[in-house]
């Protein structure tokens, strides 16, 4: 059994560990403590899934849509991890249920994901494609989604996502 509530002070290094351990790698790790110190950070949409220790995080922060009217702020999901003694049990699913939530309780409107085209339609997230919104790099348009959390809101909106150079940390 698991819990899932806000990020912490003193939740950062097993933050850390988890991005580590799931992507094998230490470019999320790098990229959640870069958004972390940034303006672009929001506390309440950084949540942690907790056993007896940290066992997954997701991370929603401020991006942008640049469109022909000017820009328009959204989310960005990224990252998302869970341990891998811990993946396949419905804690990432959790983490993404309890993380929209949380963006809608914020306020936000919308979310964008690049991700796995076979997990995060579950959730309601589709082609950003389908909506006008275009990637700021080359990917497969079935890897770069959208979530409308207000339904409707991205109608006439098309345009390019632009991260912020903290994104820039991860290569």
């Amino acid at each position: 059994m698991f819990t899932i509530r806000p990020e912490q002070n003193g939740d950062a290094a097993a933050i850390r560990d988890v991005h580590t351990l799931a992507f094998q790698r230490e470019n999320e790790a790098r990229l959640v403590e870069a958004i972390r110190t940034s303006a672009f950070f929001v506390p309440e949409l950084s949540l942690v899934a907790v056993a007896d220790e940290v066992i997954g995080h997701i991370l929603f922060s401020i991006i942008s849509i640049e469109t022909g009217k000017g820009s328009v702020s959204t989310l960005g999901l990224a990252p998302m991890a869970v341990k891998p003694d811990w993946q396949h049990q419905g804690v990432g699913s959790a983490l993404v249920r309890e993380g929209l939530q949380a963006c809608k309780a914020s306020g936000f409107e919308h979310v964008v994901v690049l991700g796995h085209p076979a997990y995060y339609p579950r959730f309601g997230f589709q082609p950003a494609k389908t909506k006008g919104i275009e990637p700021p790099f080359p990917v497969p348009d079935e890897v770069f989604m959208v979530y409308e959390i207000k339904k409707g809101s991205l109608n006439d909106r098309s345009g390019k996502v632009k991260y912020p150079p903290v994104f820039d940390v991860v290569t």
